[in-house]
């Protein structure tokens, strides 16, 4: 137990022997009177100890501990005070003693530090509002507490015919002070640096002086004992008691209530002198004195009627502030945040109502290739697209249609009006064939719609509505299909690939293959370009074509791009390591467009070149056209990669649009003539303008390249003949299945070795 509770237990055991004391003189007037006057100064001394232990052991903000410390000075001379009346006490023994000067002093200079302790202490009022309830609690508290002691306390006291001493009248004015002034202090506290409870608890030390007041004022002389042995003790044992709840309040959170009793306390307080001043003759006959009190009982009431009215209001406030949270809560949870549309949770759930009764229509919509924008012009332009499609769907859907967002670019569409369902389509393409947001950007968006009769699980009608979305992605993008059976195979199969992709990666399905990159007039190895392969064991071998774009769809295409840059560095490393560093001049894996917004891609490619031992400049990392069309943080990886001394490969050279434009912002080391312009570039056609074109473009590649210093390499090449029309254009380093098919690492390894002994014949 903490030593407060210590002195609490103390001071209880000495209130306690007080009482008992004071009833058995009562009953059988034996003993000395002096005993009487000494347990008040024994455990004022405890409290004054247990308020300095507070101080000491309890972390305290400033204010506080000058609150508990105006308490302790004021324990302190209450001992002093009262043990020099317990000094009169034994001396004039059997007589009541008068206090003496000094003591009189001393208690009122204790009561005083008290009252000034309790006044400066806040009480966390911070606005007007509050501030407006606290002089309106405090006026209640105040003349409640005032009627009562001046009508039981103070008048008799005045009126008495008894002979008081200057000094003990004082004392007890000073407790009626104290007890009026500390309830209307604490009836109103919001919170502060000392713990409510324990302000409230000290605060009450004034009930118990203006208990002794009261006995003083009612019985005279005949009151002093019983105040001395019942009612002073326990004032210390209630700033004990504050310490204590202080100490246990210490960093802990103070729980905020209101003043609930505050009203009716104050009316029964003021209903207790009006009811003697109206059952008691000698009392209503004075007429000063029942017109006080009436008036006191009638300002009263007032106060508690307009506080009862600030009550209702601030609850009438607080009670729409709870409905309208509740409110917005609930559109929160059924609405996007970004559009406003209504979202998943609502449009299933008015879906399930509507199949509820009768059959339903559902328009399923994607934007096509969103990923570009957000990569390409970063988020914020997305989610103004995405902000001014849903504008227009919610336009284009019209009184037709009840349009919500179901996740990131997909968005959906209840069809209200039966059989205008083709409308709303028509109506969604035919609006964003124009530019929309502030940017203008032209988006293009595919949709499916599905129609299901009633009773039909709202799951099962939106899983045919994107069967139908996939099957016009999967028909070229921008357009709308309606569903029909069977339409959901080929989405199911897709999904199931996506699925397989990540268990494929855990288990080591994926293997890599190695086309050789040859020089055109030897015919030697230079270089290779790493194929990565899907050895399933159910399916067999799975096409690029068909898991590359899952991947990409699914984010697993950086991971798997991770494992392929790893995996052709440490194979070119052995290759080098086994056949001497000039084995190969180039590495080169394909690089997507995920992994290049991987914000820790270019850290992949220093732990693949540093694990490997390869040298920056073996690796040549492949990129098309779209890839590096996506904006300024794929410039900045690729210059970040460039700075490392990895070579930049531009694969597909010339099919895009902005081939030219390309090569001045990006830093590319090898362009890789597409194979579309090496077929059939053998051919000799007088006046044939494909054949022409293609020797062209041929030409004007090798020469731009030669111009700008970078390297070629000719894509595609089928037969003797291309290779040599093309070494002719100037063309030194070729790959295709002519030149050599992607074969295994091994079967690689067995080419480079017999080339190697070609080499060391011949030397």
């Amino acid at each position: 137990m903490t030593r407060p509770g210590r002195h609490v237990l103390l001071i209880g055991a000495l209130a306690l022997v007080s009482t008992l004391w004071y009833v058995m003189w009562t009953v059988t007037g034996f003993g000395p009177v002096f005993v009487g006057y000494l347990f008040m100064p024994i455990a004022s001394a405890v409290a004054a100890l247990a308020l300095r232990a507070l101080r000491r052991e309890t972390p305290l903000e400033p204010v506080g501990r000058r609150f508990w410390r105006g308490l302790e000075i004021g324990a302190v001379l209450v001992t002093a005070g009262f043990g020099l009346l317990a000094g009169a006490a034994v001396l004039s023994e059997p007589v009541l003693p008068d206090m003496p000067l000094a003591g009189a002093a001393c208690a009122a200079s204790g009561l005083l530090a008290a009252i000034w302790a309790v006044a400066r202490v806040p009480v966390g009022v911070t606005n007007r509002h509050e501030r407006t309830r606290q002089w309106l609690d405090r006026s209640i508290a105040f003349i409640g507490c005032a009627a009562v002691l001046w009508h039981f306390g103070l008048l008799p006291l005045v009126t008495s015919d008894d002979d008081w001493t200057p000094g003990g009248l004082a004392i007890m004015i000073l407790g009626f002070a104290f007890a009026a002034g500390a309830i209307t202090k604490v009836s109103y506290i919001v919170g502060g640096p000392v713990d409510r409870g324990a302000v409230r608890t000290a605060a009450s030390v004034g009930l118990a002086v203006a208990g002794v007041a009261l006995l003083d004022g009612k019985f005279g002389y005949n009151g002093i004992l019983p105040g001395q042995t019942l009612c002073l003790p326990l004032v210390p044992l209630l700033m004990a008691v504050a310490a204590y709840r202080q100490r246990r309040a210490a960093g802990r959170p103070s729980r905020r209530r209101g003043n609930v009793w505050l009203p009716y306390l104050a009316v029964l307080a003021v209903d207790v002198p009006l009811a003697d001043v109206l059952f008691r003759p000698a009392v209503r006959d004075g007429f000063w004195e029942g017109r006080l009190v009436v008036g006191l009982t009638a300002a009263v009431t007032a106060l508690v009627l307009g506080r009862q009215f600030l009550v209702n209001r601030d609850n009438i406030r607080l009670l729409r502030e709870r409905e309208a949270s509740e409110a917005r809560l609930q559109y929160d949870a059924t609405h996007d945040a970004l559009t406003g549309l209504g979202n998943r949770v609502l449009f299933k759930r008015r879906l399930e109502t509507v199949l509820a009764d009768g059959p339903a229509t559902v328009l399923l919509v994607d934007l096509d290739d969103f990923n570009t924008v957000n990569d390409s012009l970063g988020h914020d332009v997305g989610d103004e697209l995405l902000i001014a499609f849903a504008e227009t769907l919610r336009s284009a859907a019209g009184a037709d249609g009840e349009p919500a967002r179901l996740a990131g670019d997909e968005f959906a569409v209840l069809v209200t009006t039966p059989g205008h369902d083709r409308a709303v389509a028509e109506r969604v393409m035919a609006a964003i064939a124009a530019p929309i947001s502030d940017h203008r950007l032209l988006v293009h968006a595919s949709a499916g719609i599905a129609s299901a009769p009633a009773g039909t699980p709202a799951s099962h009608l939106l899983r045919d509505a994107d069967a139908a979305m996939f099957t016009a992605k999967q028909r070229g993008k921008a357009n709308w299909v309606r569903y029909a059976a069977g339409m959901e195979k080929p989405a199911q199969a897709h999904a199931q690939l996506g699925g397989d992709l990540r268990r494929a990666l855990d288990a080591g399905e994926f293997k890599l293959v190695y086309q050789p990159i040859v020089h055109l007039r030897t015919g030697r190895v230079v270089g290779v370009e790493a194929l990565v392969r899907w050895f399933h064991p159910e399916r067999g071998m799975v096409s690029p074509i068909d898991f590359i774009p899952a991947a990409e769809r699914t984010g697993l295409i950086v991971p798997l791009g991770r494992w392929v840059l790893r995996e052709t560095c440490r194979q070119a490393a052995a290759w080098m390591a086994e056949f001497g560093p000039d084995v190969l001049e180039k590495a080169a894996p394909n690089v997507s467009v995920r992994q290049l917004h991987d914000p820790d891609f270019v850290a992949d490619v220093r732990a693949a070149l540093a694990d490997s031992g390869l040298p920056a400049s073996r690796l040549v990392l492949e990129l098309t056209e779209s890839a590096v069309l996506r904006g300024h943080q794929v410039l900045r990886v690729l210059h970040e990669l460039h700075d490392m001394g990895v070579r930049l490969a531009l694969d597909d050279f010339g099919t895009g649009e902005s081939s030219l434009s390309l090569l001045r912002a990006f830093p590319a080391a090898v362009v890789k003539l597409d194979k579309s312009f090496v077929d059939n570039i053998e051919l000799d056609e007088p006046g044939s303008a494909a054949a022409n074109a293609r020797q062209a473009v041929a030409r004007a590649v090798i020469q731009l390249a030669d111009a700008l210093g970078l390297d070629t390499v000719a894509e595609g090449i089928e037969n003797q003949e291309q290779a040599d029309r093309l070494l002719k254009l100037g063309y030194t380093v070729g790959q295709g299945y002519h030149l050599g098919r992607p074969v295994s690492a091994a079967d690689l390894t067995t080419r480079l070795a017999a080339e190697q002994r070609s080499l060391r014949a011949a030397a």
